[in-house]
């Protein structure tokens, strides 16, 4: 218990898997969780369920605006981010012949914008109050793409890089910044690649033959990570990939 105690942390995408799993795991370990998402209802029941100092805030990852309330929102009740993990995102299927250029736009908006404007008012919040920890969820597919995920290839390539700019502008200000690539985690986000299988059990099979730990990956796998990093442990560390992927890039 407390490897976090008392930080401030901000997640996106929280309503939900990784995002979710990533706010129980923090608030175990004592940290004060803002949960971040569009989807109010699920978001809402999320930080319920976690209790303790866990709330709730609607964030369109997608709106500056939005994002310039959320700082100011968190500031004003907390007094500092110490933690800001950028885990929104949305991942349609489609090579580069499918995917439509509205799609691309979207996908791009989500999960690469949605970081840059994370990391902007993040870093501009944390200076202010002697630095913090930036995590940003990349994927496995931003290292070894994939030929039907064009698309969320590239937006993921872009939090790679954006990663390590960040944390080259951040370090002399006190702030890290490191990105997580995960590999197949049983989330919703892998429906798409389960409907190319007969059933569940199938698609299960198919995700374990991908990494030589032999299983699909299960949100607190990457939530540890996430809580690594977030930690004072991991303060000589940024501008990291942080692979979580059973071996699979090998």
């Amino acid at each position: 218990m407390g490897r976090v105690q008392d930080k401030v942390a901000l997640i996106t995408g929280a309503a939900l898997g990784i995002g979710r799993r990533s706010a129980e795991r923090l608030a175990e370990e004592g940290a004060v969780v803002v949960l971040a998402d569009v989807l109010e209802e699920e978001g809402a029941q999320a930080a319920s369920e976690i209790g303790g100092q866990a709330s709730f805030i609607n964030l369109d990852v997608t709106q500056e605006s939005a994002w310039v309330r959320a700082m100011e929102w968190v500031e004003a009740n907390f007094g500092r981010l110490d933690v800001l993990m950028n885990n929104a995102g949305i991942s349609p299927a489609g090579d580069v012949e499918s995917t439509t250029y509205d799609l691309w736009q979207q996908v791009m908006n989500v999960n690469a914008g949605g970081v840059f404007l994370g990391c902007k008012y993040g870093v501009g919040l944390m200076k202010r109050h002697g630095g913090g920890s930036i995590i940003n969820m990349s994927s496995m597919v931003a290292i070894r793409s994939s030929a039907n995920l064009a698309a969320y290839s590239a937006s993921k390539a872009a939090v790679r890089l954006l990663t390590k700019s960040v944390a080259l502008y951040g370090g002399p200000l006190g702030i890290r910044c490191n990105s997580v690539h995960p590999g197949g985690v049983q989330t919703r986000m892998l429906d798409a690649f389960r409907k190319l299988f007969p059933d569940e059990e199938s698609a299960n099979q198919a995700l374990a033959r991908q990494n030589p730990l032999g299983r699909p990956g299960e949100t607190i796998d990457i939530a540890n990570a996430v809580l690594y990093l977030a930690s004072d442990e991991s303060s000589w560390t940024t501008g990291m990939e942080m692979c979580v992927d059973g071996g699979a890039l090998l």
